[in-house]
Parts: structure tokens; sequence; C-alpha cells
């Protein structure tokens, strides 16, 4: 037996799940798929086990099975489950969030800026998923888990479009979604500079920096981290500044973040990638003090998940949502239009 058991929480931090892959030997007795992976996944509940099956996330040579599925010699076995719970306390909260669509399987959210997405180590009140299980008392996982309902999420000081589920079934189908990158996301980002191409694509492995473990760096070899792409476009370009649109291929942390810096165009405000200082432009006092004024205007990186797409759990249709850029970010954009205008 050989297996390949990745946690993808851990590789690609902003999507929720876990990966499973197995080969059965050569001389593997016919064995029903469920007690198969039982065998071989201690501590996973065939309750937990079934829903990935009906939810199409256990695949055998690449095809959905059902449960009842016998495993043979040489099949390769793989399920994608949501993260997986933790024994821990969390308390429902009337934190104000901007609810777009709900149902009993899924609700959507448009997400401020400055909210934490879940709780950490002695870190549980205050957060998105506390407000959610306001809304929604009965999350998956409930309160045995910091994630309840999460398959994504989104660094604290991005705001945007989020997805959580309302059921188990739906938040297996939601993983699933996200492991295959079947959902569509795109993100409004304004950066540093004047971007040279129109439209383009950034590929470079994205991992934790050798030198400050709490950023990513990009490894354009490959020699470290995890495949990583982002698609961009030019929407307005102000000679200081760029705004772009980012659609993510894969969803690593800090992607968008680093993969624009890799491009020589930081995100404007952003501390931990530079884009805190004046990087573009003049030293003359009244430029220094012009964005000096759209920092305190714009207090975090100027980055927005503005669509989310993806197929409902239930009804099976594709379901794509929209937001306005936040006022923070619509204020900078407007700035700069009136300052590049009168020079």
């Amino acid at each position: 037996m050989s297996t390949d058991v990745t946690p993808q929480d851990k590789e690609q931090p902003e999507e929720l799940f876990e990966h499973y892959r197995f080969e059965a030997d050569k001389g593997q007795n016919p064995l029903r798929v469920d007690k198969f992976l039982s065998n071989f996944l201690e501590g996973t509940s065939r309750n937990r086990i079934q829903i990935a099956a009906k939810a199409g996330s256990i695949r055998v040579n690449e095809k959905p099975v059902k449960v009842n599925y016998k495993v043979k010699g040489g099949d390769i076995i793989q399920v994608v489950f949501p993260h997986a719970p933790r024994e821990i306390k969390l308390i429902a909260q009337d934190i104000p969030v901007p609810i777009v669509y709900r149902d009993e399987d899924v609700i959507v959210v448009n997400k401020p800026a400055g909210l934490v997405v879940h709780p950490g180590y002695g870190n549980y009140s205050g957060t998105l998923v506390n407000a959610l299980l306001y809304v929604m008392q009965n999350l998956p996982m409930g309160s045995a888990d910091e994630r309840p309902g999460l398959v994504h999420r989104l660094d604290k000081n991005t705001s945007g479009i989020m997805v959580a589920a309302g059921t188990e079934l739906a938040m297996a189908h939601l993983a699933q979604q996200f492991f295959d990158r079947t959902t569509q996301r795109q993100y409004v980002a304004i950066v540093w500079g004047d971007v040279k191409e129109d439209e383009g694509t950034i590929t470079g492995h994205v991992g934790r920096s050798l030198k400050n473990r709490k950023v990513m760096s990009v490894y354009p070899e490959g020699e470290f981290g995890k495949h990583a792409v982002t698609h961009y476009k030019v929407l307005e370009r102000f000679g200081y500044v760029t705004v772009v649109a980012c659609k993510l291929e894969t969803g690593r942390t800090h992607q968008i973040r680093v993969h624009m810096k890799y491009l020589g165009h930081p995100l404007f405000n952003d501390i931990e990638y530079g884009g805190d200082r004046i990087l573009k432009g003049t030293s003359f006092t009244k430029y220094k003090q012009f964005i000096a004024n759209c920092f305190e205007t714009c207090p975090r990186h100027a980055l927005h998940a503005k669509t989310l797409g993806f197929t409902h759990p239930s009804t099976k249709e594709f379901m794509e949502f929209d937001s306005e850029i936040p006022e923070d970010m619509s204020a900078i954009i407007e700035k700069f239009r009136t300052y590049t205008h009168n020079r």
C-alpha cells in the first residue's frame, strides 16, 4: 500500500480542506471503498466518509464512486474532506457582516476589512465564524471546530465575497470545488507603479520565506513552495499606481500580494510586502503628503475579493456573486484620478 496523505489546509491555507490519496496493493481483495478508507484514515467516522461519497468527493481512478464500490488491486483512491474539527469552545456573537445571499445550504457574505475569518489559539471571539454562528446556529461541525462551515478564507485586511456552508453535505461539495479549482474568483487590487502589460499571468511557486516565516516568497524555479498561478488585467492606470483585476487559478496564502510584489508592483499600503512606503513618484513634500493622506484613507493593503462563483451544492446551478469596491479603496482611486488630472 502506497499513500500520499496531504492535508491541503496546510499546503493551501486559503482553502480549508484535506486531500488523501491511496494506491491499493496489486493483491487487494475486493473491499467496499468506505471500509477501505476506514482502515487507513484513523479517527475518521464512517458517516464522514459516506457524506464525502454523496458529495462526489471519493474518486477511484479519477472517477466519483459510491460507498459500495469495491476497491481492487492497483486502484488509485482519492478523497477530499472539509477541514477536520478540533475540540474547542466557540460562541455566537452579533457581529455586523453584510449577507449577500443565504439559503439552507450556503451563506455568502461580504467580509469587511479588519475582520479575522476564524479564531486562532487563545483568541476565540470577534471573528467571522462567531458572526456566522449567530446567524446560522447549526453550521456543520458545530462548536467542536474553530472553522465551522468554512472551506476557504481571506486575510484579515482583505475585504470581499466569501461563501460558507450550512450543512455537512454542502461543505463537502464546496470543499471539492475548491480542490478541483472549479470556483471562479476575481479580486481588485491597487498596486504600486505602472504595470507594463495590459494583462498577463504570473506563475511561480509560493511558500514561506526562508528569511521571515511570517510572509511568503515566490520560488520561480519551484525549489520550494507550491505551484501558484495568478492572471491579471489592468483596469485603470494613474502612473504612480495601477488598478488591476486578479483572477486566481490556485489559492495559496498571500498569493496575489506576493505575486504582485514578485512582478515589481507591491499592493498599495501592504505593510508585510513593502507597499507601505513611496515606491513610485517624487520626493516633493506635496506628493509625500498626498500619499500619507492616501495611506490614512485606506489603512490596509488595497485588495478586495470582488466576485465569487461556485456550483450550488443542491440545485447544481452555477451561482456568481459580485460586490462593490469598498469605500476606502474607491476613495484612493478617486484621489489618484484627481491628483493625476491636476498635474
